[in-house]
């Protein structure tokens, strides 16, 4: 089971304790030293006030940040988790993806999803609406520009014309694609385009599940009935080995610290055929944020991480 950790740099007060440069060394370091696989960033570019105030949280520029953490480190993957694929260009996004992965001796893993705040799709002057259709499309049209040859796309509002991007990734053909979100398209997306799945663990929360505009997944029956359509589709596309499942967000199952619960809610999840989670931890302060890192490593990651 491989583990990643997500990087709390939503946490920007105090000033300096989380975000700034000796803060992510540090943290980052604490999860390569702890034997986690990855080090996962968020992507909110222009969160709205009142999602802020309801709860949400900040994110930093995902590809400045994975490429700072990517130069403090040597082995640990450099994972989004997720960028908002129809935010930007995809031809933008692939020349990013090719520079992070080249610079990182091919550390890359590209969690992408299509997003759920209309606010901000509104503030970039993106198309909320047609989000999943964008965003199949951007796929196909970083697919294509990933050929290393020149390429043509015809896309909406954007075509390439002869165009060519190099150098290519370290990882080829590309870096391997996660594709986020619970609903049946995502599976159905995943199926089409991507390396694994990543549904997101909303732990029945209605909340949850009508803040991020998601189906629910509480890593039991959901998560076993999307496994089994990811499957299904994956078999009408002629796969002969479906994408990997990846659950985004694992959440401990205690309030308290409880290693043996975690590892036994690993094994269950392992038994249902996932093979890579994304953990939380935390700290009041960095310093508790990276002992907390360690002990995680320690009681966990090193029992059941592969």
């Amino acid at each position: 089971m491989k583990i990643a950790a997500v990087l709390p740099i939503d946490r920007i007060t105090p000033p300096g304790e989380f975000f700034s440069s000796r803060a992510v060394t540090d943290m980052a370091k604490s999860l390569e030293d702890s034997g986690f696989h990855g080090c996962v960033v968020t992507d909110h570019p222009t969160p709205t006030g009142r999602w802020l105030d309801a709860g949400g949280h900040h994110a930093q520029d995902p590809f400045a940040l994975l490429a700072f953490v990517a130069a403090t480190t040597r082995r640990i993957m450099l994972q989004t988790g997720i960028l908002v694929l129809p935010y930007r260009n995809p031809f933008l996004t692939v020349r990013s993806v090719n520079t992070l992965d080249a610079l990182s001796d091919g550390r890359v893993i590209l969690g992408l999803g299509a997003g759920y705040m209309k606010g901000e799709y509104k503030a970039l002057g993106a198309d909320f609406d047609n989000r999943n259709d964008v965003m199949d499309e951007y796929l196909a049209a970083m697919k294509a520009a990933w050929s290393g040859e020149e390429f043509s796309f015809k896309g909406t509002g954007y075509e390439a014309l002869g165009n060519r991007i190099l150098p290519l990734p370290l990882q080829r053909p590309h870096p391997p694609l996660w594709l986020g979100g619970n609903s049946k398209r995502a599976a159905r997306r995943a199926a089409a385009f991507g390396e694994a799945w990543c549904p997101f663990h909303t732990v029945s929360s209605e909340a949850v599940v009508a803040t991020a505009r998601t189906a629910r997944m509480d890593g039991g029956e959901d998560l076993i009935a999307g496994i089994a359509y990811l499957k299904e589709q994956s078999a009408a596309l002629g796969r002969a080995t479906p994408p990997a499942v990846v659950l985004d967000s694992m959440k401990a199952p205690t309030a308290e610290w409880n290693a043996q619960a975690l590892v036994d809610q690993i094994g269950v999840l392992a038994d249902m055929g996932v093979s890579a989670v994304t953990a939380h931890i935390d700290g009041a302060d960095r310093a508790e944020w990276c002992e907390n890192a360690r002990r995680y490593g320690e009681e966990v990651v090193a029992r059941v991480g592969g």
